[in-house]
């Protein structure tokens, strides 16, 4: 589980990732020069703005009159007048640069990230002396560290300092070199032109985010020394270095810049707690913490095919997904950049987790909700990493605070509402710059709506009545009322979304492509995951019958979803032609995957219809895209179809500076998720598609191996979790299921669905079980015991 490679990093999409889930470093490995890229999650332009447009309700009768009327090229033009302003960016810290005084010509070079310790490594030979780096950035301890070494006594020498793109100053303070900055009060996304994309604000008087950066070095022996130029160090044998950083966010509700110079204070305590520390025990304890997290989770899908010294971007080049082991470093992977980005009480992770270079990065490296963002967290609750979870319901939480007075101001409904961006600061309004955006994607305000499902997804998973009963359920039950208002009836007795848009793709009519109409499938879709989570969280908590009511009646009236003249699944609520068939985003799909409202089961001729508009997209797109796609086809059960398009996932991508989206998915050298440019969601898909490959728990029961292709044929998963609260062991030889081991958490009921009669052992005694008719296995579990299910044939 690394990631090997035999020179520098050329470009940023060839450095590796090191995180705690608050500070990111990407690092070059460069020889006479190492270049490390910085972020702090909390570092974003902007403070909080109210984005309301109270215009947007004014016009909103006008345009579902255009819808009724059939008239939506004008509705399109209309909806743009229920726009607002663009989201803040979330912005790069600096680099941490170092100069050695060997030159460039090495040997024997390598560097590494090892996923199973969280260390990046770095190895080479100048003459005879051979020079090593360790770097990990540790979450116990809040820094990033950097220990360097030669082999021969005396011969380390560099020098060290921090610099940033953004506006700052740099001083020396005693045995520390600090870096000061101030963040833009506002920036603009790249698609946006405009002659002053990036402002700050006046000297002294901005509102915008302050924030610092300190090094300081340790060594045994040799001399450090530091100046306004950096940290220099001459004759050492080792050396360690730590970076701290803070910044002056105390919110998402506060002005950044009106408080004191608390983030000085901050990173200044977090560097002398961490200097004062043995660098044997900053790596233990990072090594300790981090492990807690990843080691939950073993992967073996087959036996490596390539050559155990081929680099990481060879092996991508050569084998791809033919070689099992790159699957499996693709799967820990995922879990290891969501460990590395996402933390209780740290930010949620953003379209680019937290690594990021870029001034006006793609996107605004914001939070974009109509996929990406819940994209992210898809692998939190199966790959065993609840915690991580953590950042995106405080998120929807925030969001929920801010979409209150979104959903009154713009639409007069009761609840909140969210749209297709967010930021830091619990941006809920639609984006567009008042009318700029088209509303094909910035027109969506399910925004909410899809982020409650992982509220849901949460408590079904590990079962914390108080969490749901304290957090989850009333932001839920809110999102619903807003659902509630905003569905109208058709004139047929049906509810429908109107204005409605499917993200980012548009329909055929006579009069041209349009976005907007009324009740899309993944409005229709999203609404009634919402209903159906909120009922099954009434029927656990009780006390609100009126409500209960209320959502059944509504989600009996809600539009049924249709097919079309292909036999597809409809994307809207008319059988209208895709303005373009392979489009990237597959929302009327949403219902298969990550939801539960379609199945092979309860709606077979809806499941067969969603596979019909799987089919007609085909199996080329952008990373995301692929990765939904893994798991949409795992959940037809389709482990051939899931693989090829893992692996058209799994082909490198060549980062020149001149790719434009156009050119297809993939990874790039560091196997981070080419969109192109770099979005960590398909990443984060990966991890998820392959957990959904091999055990699956949507429906009332869990399904073991459901999607395993032939070409891992011989395996086994261990931490696996499925809903209901259980942990899963699988082993499988064959193709078909050796063993399964259930650790039931909360004592539920175990319900299995198998293709051949299971028995069940707890403690080497055997457990009384039905072996249904159905193919099911039924059995009683009592909490915090581990059962043994093998095929009795066996």
């Amino acid at each position: 589980m690394k990631l090997v490679y035999d020179k520098p990093a050329a470009v940023w999409t060839e450095a590796l990732p090191v995180g705690n889930g608050r500070l990111g470093g990407m690092i070059y490995g460069g020889v006479e020069r190492e270049v490390i890229g910085l972020n702090e999650d909390t570092l974003w332009s902007g403070y909080p703005q109210d984005g309301s447009n109270p215009g947007a309700k004014e016009v909103l009768p006008e345009i579902r009159e255009r819808i009724g009327q059939g008239r939506y090229i004008e509705a399109d033009a209309l909806g743009r007048r229920m726009l607002g302003p663009y989201t803040q960016s979330y912005l790069p810290f600096g680099e941490l640069l170092l100069r050695f005084e060997h030159g460039d010509i090495s040997s024997e070079y390598r560097r590494t990230l090892d996923l199973e310790d969280a260390v990046h490594r770095v190895t080479y030979a100048v003459g005879n002396v051979t020079y090593t780096r360790e770097m990990f950035a540790s979450h116990p301890d809040q820094v990033l560290v950097l220990r360097l070494a030669s082999s021969a006594a005396g011969r380390l020498n560099f020098h060290a300092r921090l610099d940033s793109p953004l506006r700052h100053h740099t001083l020396a303070d005693g045995a520390s070199f600090v870096l000061r900055g101030i963040a833009p009060e506002h920036v603009d996304p790249g698609y946006f032109n405009t002659d002053e994309p990036i402002r700050y604000g006046k000297p002294g008087q901005s509102e915008g985010m302050r924030f610092e950066g300190r090094i300081a070095v340790r060594t045994e022996d040799g001399e450090v020394t530091v100046d306004g130029g950096g940290v220099h160090v001459h004759g050492a044998s080792a050396a360690l270095l730590i970076f701290s950083a803070a910044t002056s966010f105390s919110g998402f509700d506060r002005l950044p810049g009106s408080q004191g110079r608390e983030e000085s204070a901050l990173a200044a305590a977090m560097l002398e707690q961490a200097l004062a520390l043995p660098y044997g025990e900053l790596l233990a304890r990072h090594c300790a913490d981090y492990r807690s997290l990843y080691g939950r989770v073993e992967l073996k899908l087959g036996a490596m095919q390539a050559a155990e010294e081929l680099t990481t971007d060879r092996r991508i080049a050569q084998w791809g997904a033919q070689d099992p082991g790159m699957a499996e470093l693709l799967f820990q992977y995922g879990r290891y950049l969501l460990i590395s980005s996402s933390r209780p009480g740290t930010q949620a992770a953003n379209l680019q987790g937290i690594w990021n270079a870029a001034t006006r990065p793609p996107w605004s490296s914001n939070y974009t909700l109509n996929i990406n963002t819940e994209m992210n967290y898809w692998p939190a609750e199966v790959c065993n990493l609840a915690e991580c979870h953590e950042p995106l319901l405080s998120l929807t939480g925030r969001l929920a605070q801010n979409g209150v007075r979104t959903a009154a101001v713009n639409y007069g409904t009761r609840g909140w509402t969210a749209h297709h961006n967010a930021d830091i600061w619990g941006h809920t309004a639609p984006v567009g710059h008042y009318g700029d955006g088209d509303p094909s994607w910035a027109f969506w305000p399910m925004g909410g709506i899809w982020l409650t499902q992982h509220l849901w997804e949460h408590y079904a998973f590990g079962g914390d009545e108080d969490y749901l009963r304290s957090f989850a359920y009333p932001v839920m039950k809110e999102a619903a009322y807003f659902a509630l208002d905003w569905l109208q009836d058709d004139g047929q007795g049906r509810l429908v979304t109107s204005p409605s848009t499917s993200p980012e793709h548009k329909f055929r009519t006579p009069e041209g492509t349009a976005a907007i109409s009324a009740g899309a499938t993944m409005d229709i879709s999203l609404i009634w995951e919402l209903f159906t989570n909120c009922l099954e969280a009434e029927a656990v908590l009780g006390g609100d019958p009126g409500f209960r009511a209320e959502v059944e009646q509504a989600r009996a009236r809600l539009l049924p979803l249709q097919t079309g003249r292909y036999g597809q699944l409809q994307e809207w609520a008319h059988d209208w032609e895709d303005e373009d068939r392979c489009h990237r985003h597959t929302s009327h799909l949403v219902g298969v995957y990550p939801g539960r409202q379609l199945s092979q089961e309860e709606t077979p001729e809806l499941f067969r219809a969603a596979r019909v508009s799987l089919e007609r997209r085909g199996d080329e797109s952008t990373g995301w895209s692929l990765g939904w796609r893994v798991a949409l086809w795992s959940r037809f059960r389709d482990g051939e179809r899931a693989f090829a398009l893992l692996a058209n996932m799994l082909r490198l991508v060549r980062d020149d500076g001149r790719e434009v989206y156009s050119h297809g998915g993939g990874v790039y050298a560091n196997l981070l998720g080419a969109h192109p440019p770099f979005q960590i969601d398909s990443n984060f898909a990966a991890s998820a598609g392959i957990a959904e490959m091999l055990l699956q728990s949507h429906l009332p029961w869990l399904e073991l191996l459901p999607a395993l292709p032939q070409r891992w044929a011989d395996g086994h998963a261990a931490g696996l979790r499925a809903r209901g609260g259980f942990e899963v062991n699988l082993r499988w030889a064959g193709g078909r299921l050796a063993e399964a081991e259930i650790v039931s958490k909360l004592g539920a009921e175990c319900r299995v669905r198998t293709g051949v009669p299971l028995l069940v052992t707890c403690e080497g005694q055997q457990v009384s079980a039905e072996n249904g008719t159905d193919g099911m296995l039924r059995f009683a579990t009592e909490r915090g015991k581990r059962y043994t299910l093998v095929p009795v044939n066996a």
